[in-house]
């Protein structure tokens, strides 16, 4: 009698021991799926995609390992349980990280619109002593139409800079420095033209 009560105690812990290694980790999967979701409101996609990717990629491991247990008999959720919480861990990498590079975005496009401004009233200011003669005319409207587009873009870059659009502010600003640029070097060929 007491053989056959230990044999019955010892099936029952081996099948409570199969049933508690048999139910996925609920929480850690839901903690998991959390991280990667508080990344992309954060902006991981924008601003730290290489991050982003890296816990997408580990929640599909995870994915595939929980429709990888259904099919068995014997579950055992171990493997799952690890991946989630890589998973978690890589979706708050990707968290941080995009706060960073959210953080770096702005600085430049801060630092892109200065400098912007910069090469406008220097622009600008050469244009209004840029060489006049025969033929220039056309030459010097269409410099100064590029210098308005450049300041309509720099207002644009402003914009975007306080909608917290900071890739499309850098991007703008670039683009106006550029232009301002050009139209810089373009009045000192002409000036050096005229030394000549």
């Amino acid at each position: 009698m007491r053989v056959r009560a230990g044999l019955m105690m010892l099936v029952l812990g081996l099948a409570v021991t199969l049933v508690a290694c048999a139910t996925p980790p609920k929480a850690d999967i839901d903690a998991a799926k959390t991280a990667i979701s508080d990344a992309e409101a954060a902006g991981a996609a924008e601003y730290a995609t290489d991050s982003l990717k890296a816990a997408q990629d580990a929640q599909a491991a995870l994915d595939a390992e929980l429709k990888a247990q259904e099919g068995k008999w014997m579950k055992s959720f171990d493997k799952a349980k690890e991946l989630a919480t890589s998973a978690k861990a890589a979706g708050e990498k990707a968290t941080t990280d995009a706060t960073a590079g959210k953080e770096k975005a702005k600085a430049e496009a801060t630092q892109g619109i200065a400098d912007a401004k910069a090469a406008l009233t220097e622009a600008q200011a050469m244009l209004a002593k840029a060489p006049k003669g025969k033929g220039t005319a056309a030459d010097l409207a269409a410099m100064k139409t590029d210098l308005e587009t450049a300041a309509t873009t720099i207002t644009e870059a402003e914009g975007a800079l306080g909608n917290v659009k900071y890739l499309d502010a850098k991007a703008k600003a670039e683009s106006a420095k550029t232009a301002a640029g050009t139209v810089k070097a373009a009045i000192e060929a002409a000036m050096a033209a005229k030394k000549k």
